[in-house]
């Protein structure tokens, strides 16, 4: 180890090295962002992260706690970690119930919520201590990224306002805590010079942001930007870089963002959780903006814009869903034929109010109404994508293959939607945005031929 009191003297590089630290992340985006904030701390001190758990010191799971599917993934992941490792620090959302941690895995070494950044880091300092030398790993401007280099989530605020029967997040997670618009734009543009394409702009309830703030506007460049939903996005618009918005409500100011999506300063994309499109279920879930005609915007939308692609989330088997409200919903979903829509089986999560409002809808009621709901919105996905036949798509190349090379349109956010397979006369790199030229589609992906570059 080097003698302080003598700075010239050479470093002890392996008595200056600390523990290999593992780190395991669960749940959403949101939380992928909490691991990369945990990960680029660590890596600023100095240590070491590896890819697997075996010949780690110390494992870091960031859990999710959700859904009762998502608690189980996490318990047996830190079990999983305990086992091969021995040595477990527990993080995110399942950590608000530590309980539920300990009595399953009364050996982890610590249990801190979500967002607790500076408690991970003691209890990581406790079981290892800090090296010596922190200038040994350099840590980029941007971070550490656990994405793909050329794609990265920008989570412009924490917690949530809502109150949503059959969600917990406020109790995990807190209130609104909107970030200051230019500290959201200083990301931005690190990620952008670090070579990163594409932004997706997540939070909780992303049409909120800056209204805790009351809209405050903060000194960007040599202008001042309002922490205000619209002011935001046309100022990411600005970067060379697709921009793309997740969990947006159908709030009426909603409509300023579309014609940016129009003339093409950010993608022309929406991700909008409708949950459910019967009224008496909206109300029972106490969905903000419930009472908005969805149906009338979505229209107004595409007037607008007639390239937007919408994608959503919905709920079936909420408790009291009648086959009335279910049948509601599948007209409304032949109305509004969405591009990309994900469903859910309603799970009674501890502590939702949800649980209490109405009868139970039976499993194998539950399970019939999914299959349904998924065949329908199948057909209507794979009208809209065979429409794109023929036509050009700028793709981002995700996975580069010797032949075929897997990568995203505009209208496809990485991991939840589908994707666009291509084949070139050139290996594609990742990250590179060709121009395609579709020929064919099915129920989810499209299939075509590079025709140009960007």
């Amino acid at each position: 180890m080097q003698d302080p009191s003598r700075p010239d003297a050479p470093i002890d590089i392996e008595a200056a090295r600390t523990a290999k630290i593992s780190f395991v992340s669960l749940g959403c985006p949101k939380a992928l962002v909490d691991s990369e904030r945990i990960v680029t701390r660590l890596k600023a001190e100095g240590y070491e992260l590896t890819r697997t758990h075996q010949g780690a010191d110390l494992v870091i799971v960031n859990t999710c706690g959700f859904l009762d599917t998502a608690k189980a993934e996490s318990l047996q992941a830190i079990g999983d970690a305990l086992a091969e490792s021995g040595k477990v620090i527990v993080t995110g959302c399942l950590g608000a119930e530590p309980e539920t941690i300990t009595e399953r895995h009364p050996n982890v070494l610590a249990v801190t919520g979500p967002q607790q950044y500076e408690k991970v880091m003691d209890a990581v300092h406790s079981a290892a201590p800090r090296p010596h030398a922190p200038f040994l790993d350099l840590v980029p401007p941007q971070g550490v990224k656990l994405t793909p280099r050329h794609y990265a989530y920008l989570k412009i605020s924490e917690g949530c306002n809502n109150r949503c029967t059959f969600c917990i997040i406020p109790r995990l997670r807190g209130d609104l805590v909107s970030r200051r618009a230019a500290d959201v734009l200083r990301e931005a543009e690190k990620l952008v010079d670090a070579g990163v394409k594409e932004l997706l702009v997540i939070s909780q309830d992303t049409s909120a942001y800056g209204v805790d703030l009351k809209y405050a506007a903060s000194a960007w460049g040599e202008r001042d930007v309002r922490a205000r939903f619209i002011d935001l996005v046309n100022a990411l618009g600005d970067f060379d870089a697709w921009v793309r918005l997740h969990y947006v409500y159908p709030y009426p100011h909603v409509d300023e963002v579309i014609p940016l999506m129009a003339e093409g300063k950010v993608l022309p994309y929406l991700d909008v959780p409708f949950q459910h499109a019967a009224p008496a279920v909206l109300a029972r879930m106490k969905r903000p903006a419930a009472q908005e005609k969805t149906l009338a915007r979505i229209r107004r939308w595409r007037e607008m814009c007639p390239e937007l692609t919408i994608r959503s989330t919905f709920i079936v088997g909420f408790p009291g869903e009648t086959e009335e409200d279910f049948a509601f919903l599948l007209d409304w979903l032949n109305e509004a034929s969405l591009d990309r829509v994900g469903c859910f089986r309603y799970e009674p999560v501890r502590g939702a109010v949800a649980n209490e409002l109405a009868p139970p809808v039976p499993g194998e009621v539950k399970e019939e109404r999914w299959h349904r709901f998924m065949q329908r919105q199948q057909a209507i996905s794979a009208k809209r994508l065979k429409a794109k036949v023929g036509t050009r798509q700028q793709v981002i190349i995700d996975e580069p293959g010797q032949n075929l090379a897997k990568g995203r349109s505009k209208a496809d956010a990485p991991e939840i939607d589908g994707a666009v397979y291509v084949s070139a006369r050139r290996p594609l790199r990742a990250g590179e945005i060709a121009t395609v030229k579709i020929e064919r589609a099915d129920a989810y992906d499209l299939y075509g031929t590079v025709v140009g570059f960007s």
